[in-house]
């Protein structure tokens, strides 16, 4: 583990154990108290939405409706949910007796988890932030707040944010680089919620696994999207282009590759064109078009740049786009055709606007091709023919899918989100968020059962009654 300043340390641990109290007194919170908490948040960042805009436009140049899409209406519709739901999702889950214990009766209680720590990235840095502790809140934790540095400037903002809202015995946040994000997952919390890529993620898993603390991980990972010919070529290309080049590409749910059947390979290169032109204008203009923002490091940007190289090297073609300009940060909106299957762009989360087009004949193909590899974030099939559909669903395992649609299920609030395995471990987003740091505690009451009838010494009566229950309950 790297060395942290020695006041650094001190004042984080000081924290966490004003924190460990502080938990056992909000155990006994009730929701009226968590909602009177979550509307102080409410004002403060809506009163800082101007500061948002900025933040996100000094970071990498995101533009305002993008903003207010992704990041502003997220957070308020979610405390809208939390306001209108949390009175009965803090009620007491009644819970009928088996025949085995008639004469008891149980509750299922969601309970506090205790002291927790977020860990949020920097690509939507305000809702994956100020989500996580909503629901932390909601479910009567306390929370210690670890923002991306790679987004300085945002960063900034939910730290005044937090600062002007919480009492740090409540939520506190700690700045720094990775060694601080080390410390901290080191620490004995009761649960961490990290968002971020799967090789940070295995660390984290690893560091809580050493205090048995539970995780929730929002990772990432390569999601597919199959293209079959029965599909609207028209609205495919208009959701892919949306969703992959939101934000630049860097998105977690983002389509990282196309698989489309070669009967209307072309066909769908020229709608992908189409469409790119009519959502972000002329290709010599993406470098000036406002509407599309820049890549957050420098490092980022060659990473994604080595990529590209890579792909050409190794015979690729760009169909679209390919320009770049490392001082600004910028790498246009590039599809790519003629990607070979073992080239480093197709073994590698992309994160970025770069969209590799593939061929397939067979669905099965494409269906064991997404099937060698770890389990994506998400899965997007677009086709109007209902059994080849559910033929990709059944057969292939994610995340969370979509049908004729990418990315939308992250905005719905009747639905969880989360990965699976290599794309993550748990579920969040409204009722699940709130479970995800929350405790099911069962909680049986004797009322009138006759346990004692069954206790040693066993006397043929005693051996009767038990032979009786084994043939009633089975």
């Amino acid at each position: 583990m790297q060395m942290l300043n020695s006041g650094l340390q001190q004042e984080i641990d000081k924290t966490f154990q004003i924190q460990k109290k502080y938990s056992e007194e909000l155990r006994r919170s009730t929701c009226h108290q968590r909602l009177q908490i979550l509307e102080r948040f409410e004002k403060a960042f809506k009163e800082s939405i101007t500061e948002i805009y900025q933040a996100a436009d000094d970071d990498f140049c995101r533009p305002k409706t993008e903003v207010d899409m992704s990041e502003i209406m997220v957070v308020l519709s979610e405390l809208a949910l939390v306001r209108k739901n949390l009175k009965k999702w803090m009620k007491p889950k009644k819970v009928l007796p088996t025949a085995m214990l008639f004469g008891t009766s149980s509750q299922i209680i969601r309970e506090p988890k205790g002291v927790t720590l977020i860990i949020s990235p920097w690509n939507y840095a305000f809702n994956l932030t100020f989500n996580p502790m909503i629901w932390a809140i909601a479910a009567g934790n306390t929370a210690i707040i670890k923002p991306s540095e790679h987004s300085p400037n945002m960063s900034a903002v939910i730290e005044k944010i937090i600062k002007a809202t919480f009492d740090p015995q409540h939520v506190s946040i700690f700045q720094g680089d990775s060694s601080v994000a080390e410390y901290l997952t080191n620490m004995p919390f009761d649960h961490i919620f990290f968002t971020g890529s799967p090789a940070v993620g295995k660390h984290v898993m690893g560091a809580a696994a050493k205090n048995l603390a539970s995780v929730t991980l929002e990772l990432g990972g390569k999601s597919p999207v199959i293209i079959h010919e029965s599909a609207n070529l028209i609205k495919a290309a208009d959701s892919i282009v949306f969703s992959k080049f939101l934000n630049n590409g860097q998105t977690c749910i983002a389509p990282d590759y196309l698989m489309v059947h070669e009967s209307i390979y072309d066909r769908f290169l020229d709608t992908l064109r189409i469409s790119l032109s009519n959502q972000f204008g002329d290709e010599d203009g993406f470098i000036n078009n406002k509407d599309y923002g820049r890549l957050v490091t420098k490092a980022h940007f060659q990473r994604l740049k080595d990529l590209l190289d890579d792909s050409i090297n190794s015979g690729a073609s760009i169909a679209v786009g390919g320009k770049t300009d490392s001082d600004s940060k910028f790498i246009s909106p590039t599809i790519l055709t003629d990607v070979k299957e073992d080239s480093a762009i197709m073994n590698h989360e992309i994160f970025g606007p770069l969209l590799p087009v593939m061929k397939y004949g067979n669905i099965v193909e494409a269906i064991n091709f997404i099937n060698n590899k770890p389990k994506p974030l998400a899965l997007y099939v677009f086709g109007s023919n209902s059994n080849i559909v559910n033929k990709v669903i059944s057969s292939t395992s994610s995340g969370d899918a979509c049908i004729n649609q990418c990315a939308m299920h992250f905005l719905h609030h009747n639905l969880p989100f989360g990965g699976a395995n290599n794309s993550g471990i748990g579920k969040s987003g409204g009722v699940w968020g709130f479970e995800a740091f929350s405790h099911e505690r069962s909680v049986l009451k004797d009322k009138f059962f006759p346990a004692g009838l069954m206790r040693p010494p066993y006397t043929p009566k005693v051996k009767r009654l038990v032979k009786a229950a084994i043939k009633m309950t089975s």
